[in-house]
């Protein structure tokens, strides 16, 4: 009979001193300091968040960025084109660390807001880990050089070759989604004879207030296993000699200014665990509470790393577990901006128009999610401000960047720097209207790299069969 899940704190609190690990004891796959490695960043001598009204409204959104180092590269590299802070990353970085100081934790970066080698190798060296939803971004991960044992894959959608290169490459979380999605792991386990490191991702049930494209942690949504239906997957899993189960997850969503849902999320997956722990499953290692740490873009109220950290991190710790955590926009959205150029001024409709060389192919979170990015002209000296529309060069009347935005007066031939793109920007472009993706820029200190050069013409003609050979007839 599968136990009752309605436990109450108390009781979760027994459980883990009578099964498993001991409470307050780290497990031994988690040192108490994991991540934290690599110096950390001074501050810039000069940052754009010093002397400009628009960027003191977003905090310290481009820490080590400098208006004349943002010219230069746009004189150099051309536009659009994305540019990142390494040392703001680094900085984003040890606030999450420092403030989970107190529970045995690993940083498990989501790949998916910013996949570009050069960001990811910073955060290697940092000690993080990484979060992927694809082999392609296993292979990515595993080219900038982190170890298997510390990513964590999950997404709702393997493929049984996906599986079979996870348990092959030796992941460390293999997040089941579903019982079919098990089905297929037994069978691919089976065949290739390599032991999984399996974990479950949960759906809690817990709501959000986010875009709500976002939202993947409500039971409506496609995401996890559902959480009356987790006691008896694991009993599956322990029961498959391939099967090593380490921990249970979840992911609430994207872009959540709230930390009272990653507290109610935690407390659930604990009265699992102690619900595992009845029927005799005493594996489980540690609790992913997943990423969708907000941040400051214009008005919002992002939680600071000590908030989610109170939230989440001590009954993980009470309870005798580890703690493992996959932010993605946290670390990266305001270590980045995108660089574009004014094209064209127009007047229409009783409207301003600021046509720029950037649009939603570069950039589609304005137009996709209506989402605010500040932006800053990057040219010297005071100017009135006007009402404008900033729009791309795309045939779509929902090619934008900026609406009805007061911004100083800028001329055709200026450079405008779009604020907090670091993280879900390059990464969501598309080559729509045969339009090359744009560069990726690495800055460290006064110096900056290539980290992704601008595709060309050519590029997007790569792959395309211009004379075939080869014809097949009909449905055979």
């Amino acid at each position: 009979m599968q136990p009752r899940l309605g436990v109450a704190r108390a009781a979760v609190r027994a459980a883990e001193r009578g099964r498993g690990v001991p409470a307050g004891t780290a497990p031994r796959y988690f040192a108490p300091a994991v991540g934290g490695t690599g110096s950390r960043p001074t501050p810039p001598r000069q940052a754009l968040t010093v002397g400009t009204s628009i960027l003191s409204k977003v905090g310290a959104g481009v820490l080590g960025f400098d208006p004349a180092l943002l010219r230069g590269i746009a004189e150099r590299v051309g536009t659009p084109a994305y540019v990142y802070s390494a040392n703001l990353i680094r900085a984003q970085y040890h606030a999450l660390h420092d403030a989970l100081k107190d529970v045995p934790h690993r940083i498990c970066y989501s790949v998916k807001a910013n996949g570009n080698i050069g960001v990811l190798k910073v955060l290697k060296a940092l000690g993080a880990g990484a979060d992927i939803v694809s082999v392609g971004e296993l292979r990515r991960a595993l080219a900038a050089g982190f170890d298997a044992d510390a990513i964590v894959f999950s997404g709702v959608g393997k493929t049984a070759a996906e599986l079979e290169e996870a348990i092959r490459a030796g992941v460390g979380f293999l997040n089941i989604e579903s019982p079919a999605e098990l089905d297929a792991l037994i069978a691919v386990a089976r065949r290739v004879k390599k032991l999984a490191r399996v974990g479950i991702r949960v759906n809690p049930d817990v709501a959000t207030e986010t875009h709500p494209y976002t939202k993947t942690g409500e039971k409506t949504a496609k995401f996890g296993v559902p959480y009356d239906e987790v006691v008896a997957v694991a009993q599956r899993i322990v029961a498959e000699p391939l099967f090593a189960l380490r921990g249970l997850a979840m992911h609430l969503g994207s872009q959540i200014t709230d930390v009272e849902p990653y507290h109610r999320g935690t407390v659930k997956l604990l009265e699992l665990v102690a619900a595992l722990r009845a029927s005799g499953i005493t594996t489980i290692e540690a609790l992913d509470v997943g990423g969708g740490l907000g941040v400051r873009y214009h008005n919002e109220k992002a939680p600071t790393p000590g908030a989610f950290a109170q939230a989440v991190a001590p009954p993980i710790r009470q309870a005798g577990l580890a703690l493992v955590c996959e932010p993605g926009r946290y670390l990266v959205a305001n270590a980045g901006v995108l660089l574009t150029k004014v094209l064209y001024r127009k007047h229409a409709g009783g409207k301003e128009f600021v046509v720029v060389d950037a649009g939603m192919t570069d950039f589609v979170r304005p137009s996709h999610y209506n989402a605010h990015h500040e932006i800053m002209p990057l040219q010297d000296g005071a100017r009135p401000e006007e009402l404008v529309n900033i729009v791309g060069p795309i045939c779509e009347s929902g090619d934008f960047l900026a609406l009805d935005r007061k911004l100083p007066a800028v001329e055709p031939g200026e450079y405008l720097a779009v604020l907090g793109t670091g993280a879900y920007g390059f990464v969501m472009s598309s080559t729509y209207n045969q339009r090359p993706r744009p560069p990726e820029v690495l800055v460290e200190g006064d110096r900056y790299y290539v980290a992704r050069q601008r595709e060309t013409l050519d590029d997007l003609l790569r792959g395309e069969v211009l004379d075939p050979t080869t014809w097949y007839q009909g449905g055979s």
